[in-house]
């Protein structure tokens, strides 16, 4: 499957957005589109990070970026799950 243009998907959460405001989600496919759509917002920081980490060897800037990548992702994770605070091991 290819991705989708930016066009592509900006036309599909605008539509997302439209059927879920007049609640013509029945199936939730538009909940599901603006929330992966949110989700991969942050995780996209998270690989990006990773990738640089490697990239340049595991120096320690990177290694603070990735750490702080992946606690934002988490945190976000969190709120949208409306779950308690998970215990830090140190990441």
């Amino acid at each position: 499957m290819s991705k989708p243009t930016p066009e592509e998907l900006d036309l599909a959460l605008t539509a997302a957005a439209i059927m879920s405001e007049r609640k013509q989600d029945e199936h939730y496919l538009a909940k599901c589109l603006l929330n992966l759509n949110y989700r991969v917002a942050y995780l996209e920081k998270v690989f990006k990070a990773a990738e640089r980490y490697v990239y340049f060897g595991q120096e320690e800037r990177e290694h603070q970026l990735l750490i702080k990548a992946i606690e934002q992702a988490r945190d976000e994770e969190l709120h949208i799950t409306k779950k308690e605070e998970q215990p830090n091991f140190g990441l």
